[in-house]
């Protein structure tokens, strides 16, 4: 599924695609990808794309007179651009520009989602309000990454990707956070000491910053077929470690496969690191 670095790619991607060109038709096949929406409304999204925000994985999108959409990519969702001529595989809806060109979304598996709104609702819809703090667009500090989970007694990388916590943390790049931070993904997040917290802050920020690097086209490269995986942990399970020369094991979590370190991320720290604040009361208990 798209993570925060792609559906941020997409954004940028189609704000310089609609720069300079109005929307002259808008239309869209009536398809499960508008379940609980108004295909039909999506006609009226024409004109000037005002602007283009993005919260987590959906993407919010503002029209003239105040016309709205909130998009959300699903499992194969995609929107790509095409002259008038050339058509694209399970293309769903379509914007057709003034300069000629025609912006599809397009989605094999119709997972993905759209909804025509006012948009002036667009940031009061339900699933757009479950969304927790953004590390891209709101920052994430190491504080606010342990107040946004470390109450959770899920297993640290499920609780990362807890859309209600962190918005648009992935499977991928919450791995890859991990790796970085040397913090074993089956932790207890109420287990990590400062420096941990500090490191997985630093660690997530590192992880999102190379997936946008990771881009040519109109998409991440590594997302290709037969693209070169330069990721340092996901994908490498039973190659040793770039770090430590441990080789790199999988596990399951939360239905998606983990991939980790035992020798740089250790499930036991021998002698973990006790948070500030604590007395010596509470260390003699």
């Amino acid at each position: 599924m798209p993570e925060l670095p792609e559906v941020e790619i997409a954004r940028r991607n189609l704000v310089r695609w609609f720069k300079g060109h109005r929307v002259l038709r808008a239309e869209a096949d009536d398809t499960r990808v508008f379940r609980g929406a108004r295909w039909k409304d999506f006609a009226a999204l024409q004109g000037r794309l005002v602007s283009l925000e993005r919260r987590g994985k959906y993407l919010l999108f503002t029209f003239e007179k105040e016309r709205g959409l909130l998009a959300h990519l699903g499992m194969t969702g995609r929107f790509v651009r095409r002259a008038p001529e050339d058509g694209v595989p399970y293309s769903r809806a379509r914007f057709h520009l003034g300069g000629g060109q025609v912006i599809h979304f397009a989605d094999a598996r119709l997972l993905g989602r759209m909804e025509p709104c006012p948009a002036g609702a667009l940031w009061e819809l339900a699933p757009v309000r479950a969304l927790g703090r953004d590390p891209l667009v709101e920052g994430l500090t190491p504080g606010e990454l342990q107040e946004a989970v470390g109450d959770s007694r899920q297993a640290l990388k499920v609780a990362l990707m807890d859309q209600g916590r962190l918005a648009g943390l992935g499977n991928i790049h919450a791995a890859e956070a991990l790796y970085r931070a040397r913090v074993h993904p089956g932790r207890v997040p109420g287990s990590l000491t400062p420096a941990e917290w500090r490191r997985l802050a630093t660690g997530i920020h590192a992880a999102l910053a190379y997936g946008l690097k990771e881009q040519r086209g109109d998409e991440p490269r590594y997302l290709k077929d037969g693209a070169h995986n330069g990721f340092l942990v996901y994908g490498r399970a039973g190659e040793a470690c770039a770090r430590c020369g441990t080789p790199v094991e999988s596990l399951a979590q939360g239905g998606r496969t983990t991939h980790f370190c035992p020798g740089c991320q250790p499930a036991h720290p021998e002698a973990p690191e006790r948070s500030r604040g604590t007395t010596r009361a509470a260390r003699r208990r």
